[in-house]
């Protein structure tokens, strides 16, 4: 990584600005999974241990610059005091007044969390003004939000413009070791696609092209493909608009010497629900009047196969509807057959991150990514905002 990191400065009795993601699921003002606090921590515990003054910012939920009671952030503040053994002080702006006086009050090594930025319009806007009222809070800004990178806002891009700025270990760790796993793959480097449109992995396709040996590809968009072969598939999921799109990957896999590898059997139902009847059909003959729910029996074993003679494998994007238990076998059976292999693996975030921990094999990749859409933009071949915005080394 070529950014500068938090190793790099001194932070004594200086004032910290962190960008962190803290965006946790509440439920009942209770939350449930804390991994992303749990993720900040190294940082958070560099920072104070050296004498920062600590001013930690985040977004929770969507509430679209209005103050949204529910998604207050003092639960948060609890659990990270509880989970670091220590009182974090919680402000109720994240800008103004109220806050100069608290950041003014910090000691070394203290820590104050501001109240959720999202409650600002200014935030998502990357407002000039809100950028340089969080930068006048602080000496030195670390972003360790690696979820929000793909964000141009006022916390991830625009408090840099007046502030030195560096990244946090998290941030640094999702950067090397993704960015390390596409400029240099281990090979056979093998990628697994899934999830429910073309549209949306379009841009992650054409990039891996160029760099993988086999594309595993399932889930929703593998219906596409599969049309685009001349099957006919039923019900299932078809983006008509997106035929043309998934003929011209699979003629750019045979030109480059790419093993796209679709489904040979998939898992039906008559519809969708949890409770649907499912069964294993051939691709070449899914009823006219059903769906495909999610990969079959021999296309698991053919994935495995692969995945397990691979040395890398980055995966991104569920296999079947998950969601619904009946359907998650498929989904299921890859998290089993990357785990088990000897390949270093890398779990994009969002939906692949749920589906691995939902399989309970969770501790048995080597990186689960904290970002969905931050870690799709870099295997997309993105340059994040937020990381852009970083100081250089050198």
């Amino acid at each position: 990584m070529n950014k500068m990191s938090i190793h790099d400065v001194d932070v004594k009795g200086k004032r910290v600005f962190c960008r962190v993601d803290f965006n946790v699921p509440l439920e009942d003002g209770n939350i449930t999974d804390d991994n992303r606090i749990r993720a900040a921590l190294p940082t958070i515990r560099h920072l104070t241990e050296r004498g920062a003054r600590l001013i930690l910012a985040s977004h929770l939920g969507r509430p679209k610059g209005a103050v949204v009671e529910e998604l207050r952030l003092d639960p948060v503040a609890q659990r990270l005091s509880d989970l670091l053994g220590r009182s974090v002080s919680k402000a109720d702006e994240a800008v103004g007044e109220e806050v100069e006086g608290k950041v003014r009050d910090l000691k070394e090594g203290e820590i104050l969390l501001l109240e959720n930025l999202r409650f600002h319009p200014g935030e998502e806007k990357n407002d000039p003004d809100l950028a340089r009222a969080y930068a006048e809070l602080a000496d030195l800004y670390v972003n360790d939000a690696f979820g929000a990178a793909h964000r141009a806002h006022a916390s991830t891009a625009g408090i840099a413009e007046h502030l030195p700025a560096v990244a946090g270990f998290l941030m640094q760790k999702e950067l090397e070791t993704l960015g390390r796993a596409l400029e240099s793959p281990d090979r056979p480097f093998t990628a697994i696609i899934g999830g429910a449109k073309v549209k949306d992995k379009i841009g992650v396709i054409d990039n891996l092209l160029e760099k993988v040996d086999h594309l595993l590809i399932g889930g929703g968009l593998s219906y596409t493909f599969l049309k685009a072969k001349g099957l006919e598939i039923g019900q299932s999921l078809l983006e008509p608009e997106k035929i043309d799109q998934a003929r011209a990957f699979m003629q750019k896999a045979a030109d480059r010497g790419v093993n796209l590898v679709l489904p040979e059997d998939v898992m039906v139902a008559g519809e969708f629900s949890a409770d649907a009847r499912a069964e294993a059909v051939s691709v070449d003959s899914i009823p006219a009047d059903m769906e495909g729910m999610d990969i079959g029996p021999r296309t698991r074993e053919r994935f495995a196969t692969i995945i397990r003679e691979s040395r890398l494998v980055i995966w991104n994007g569920p296999l079947g509807v998950f969601e619904f238990d009946r359907f998650a076998q498929g989904t299921f059976a890859i998290a089993e057959a990357v785990a088990d292999s000897p390949a270093t693996s890398i779990i994009g975030g969002g939906d692949s991150a749920a589906a691995i921990k939902k399989s309970g094999l969770a501790d048995r990749v080597d990186h689960i990514s904290t970002g969905g859409g931050a870690s799709l933009e870099l295997m997309e071949g993105k340059v994040l905002p937020g990381v852009a915005a970083l100081n250089d080394k050198g």
